[in-house]
């Protein structure tokens, strides 16, 4: 419109009115209960990944060191931090390319620390996954016969919503 009217560029101040999408967001509400069950899982599992990490950020400095001690600083490997943020690129498979070991026990212990990364990547899946198959046996899908009411637990008589027996 600013093309053909003089002062139409004004007239940009209705593009607020975009804002207006935003609001689409709020149709994720029905994801909220899976979220939640995510949540649960991943906070019942802190512990089991705080020592994983722990772990996993043990080994990177053991390999680091071992890295220095084998390539030494004539390779790119001018000291052990140097060495620990090539084993944590290596070992998350991020591969910048910016420093590479040059021998042979340099490059074993590449592809040593390289295999480990994928455990890395499935360990803490695996730990979340047990945590949400466990938190979804505690609750039985079987539903009562009078009121047709779920989430009983497994060992119920009679459904706790309604009293009848199950």
């Amino acid at each position: 419109l600013s093309l053909f009217l003089v002062g139409a560029q004004t007239l940009l101040i209705i593009r607020i009115v975009r804002l207006l999408r935003v609001f689409r967001v709020f149709k994720l509400a029905r994801f909220l209960g899976e979220g939640d069950a995510l949540w649960k899982a991943l906070k019942a599992s802190r512990h089991k990944i705080v020592v994983f990490l722990l772990a996993v950020f043990t080994v990177i400095c053991i390999m680091g060191t071992l890295m220095y001690l084998i390539e030494g600083p004539e390779h790119g490997f001018t000291s052990i931090p140097v060495a620990v943020y090539w084993a944590i690129v290596t070992m998350t498979t991020v591969g910048y390319g910016d420093i590479a070991p040059q021998t042979v026990p340099g490059q074993a212990l590449a592809a040593i620390i390289m295999i480990m990364g994928y455990a890395i990547i499935a360990v803490p899946t695996g730990i979340v996954s047990a945590e949400m198959v466990q938190a979804a046996r505690r609750v039985s899908t079987q539903s009562c016969p009078a009121c047709a009411a779920e989430g009983h637990d497994h060992d119920a008589q009679h459904c706790k919503f309604c009293g009848e027996k199950l």
